[in-house]
């Protein structure tokens, strides 16, 4: 018994420091945050007075605010919108019947081994671009196979500045249409069937017996492209010029700044207050997001 005990005293100190570990660097924030601007580049851990005087001031002077609201627009659209358009695909490839079905699956698996850097060229182009002028301009394009082949982004969408750009680009998802087909391929086709024969309509029978059963699943692809689209920095720099629509990881950057004058303060509360609504979402999506995993690893 006092070999179990003591077993379990090292098990829960080693864990103990490991997490501290981890969240090293969220501590760090949080106690620099707190400083004054003298002490804040000081090696000093500890917690000051200024807390709220720094978000007052990252809110008001910062524009950490429409900086959070531009991500939480982003966000939710993409998360709302990845997770249909993963569910709708995700039935289809299982419940309806149509050529050269694995290999279309094969090929949206495929585009997982794409990194996101190797598109975000032709991608700028594509969306920056300005679309025809009229019709006959379109039309004169497509006439002409060399030039689609060739010039495939002579004209664009031209959405550079806008919502559009950060949400549309990304309503597709490799990752969760894998999902939702793994969980889908797991419920009994005898609940298709009975829906069939009861003459329900396949919207009927997504709406009705799919999503209900689901939930755990959506949950947890919620969880994870909200995270995502939350953190995204690289892409919203590249197509974004106007800083009133700049989501918040490239606004902590512009609160750096290249100055000499950085308000470390400032920019670590923002860093902390950044980090509220994820965790949020993984809070209030926590059971869905755990159930979810352990149903995938149990099948």
């Amino acid at each position: 018994m006092t070999h179990q005990r003591r077993t379990s005293w090292i098990l829960h100190a080693v864990l103990i420091v490991a997490s501290l570990i981890v969240a090293f660097p969220i501590l760090f924030a949080l106690l620099k945050s707190t400083q004054i601007r003298s002490v804040v580049l000081s090696p000093s851990l500890i917690p000051g007075p200024a807390f709220l005087e720094n978000v007052r001031n990252v809110f008001l002077n910062a524009n950490l605010l429409i900086f959070m609201r531009n991500s939480f627009i982003v966000a939710i659209a993409v998360t709302v919108g990845k997770t249909l358009l993963s569910l709708m695909a995700g039935m289809a490839l299982v419940y309806f019947r149509f050529p050269f079905k694995r290999f279309v699956f094969g090929m949206i698996l495929l585009t997982l081994m794409i990194p996101v850097e190797v598109l975000i060229v032709p991608l700028f182009d594509v969306i920056s671009l300005q679309p025809p002028g009229t019709w006959e301009e379109w039309w004169a394009w497509l006439q002409r196979p060399d030039r689609i082949l060739f010039q495939p982004a002579e004209y664009g969408f031209g959405w550079a500045n806008t919502y559009f750009a950060m949400i549309v680009p990304f309503l597709a998802s490799a990752t969760g249409t894998f999902l939702f087909r793994q969980h889908f391929m797991a419920i009994p086709r005898s609940l298709a069937d009975a829906s069939r024969i009861d003459g329900a309509t396949p919207w009927q029978f997504l709406q009705r017996v799919l999503i209900p059963m689901s939930w755990n699943t959506i949950g947890a692809l919620a969880v994870i492209e909200f995270v995502y689209v939350w953190n995204q920095y690289l892409w919203p720099k590249v197509i974004i010029r106007r800083e009133e629509l700049q989501v918040v990881q490239v606004g902590l950057n512009l609160i750096i700044g290249t100055g000499e004058g950085v308000e470390w303060g400032y920019v670590m509360a923002g860093a902390v207050l950044s980090l509220v609504p994820p965790l949020i979402v993984f809070m209030l999506l926590q059971e869905q997001f755990m159930r979810g995993f352990a149903l995938s690893e149990s099948k």
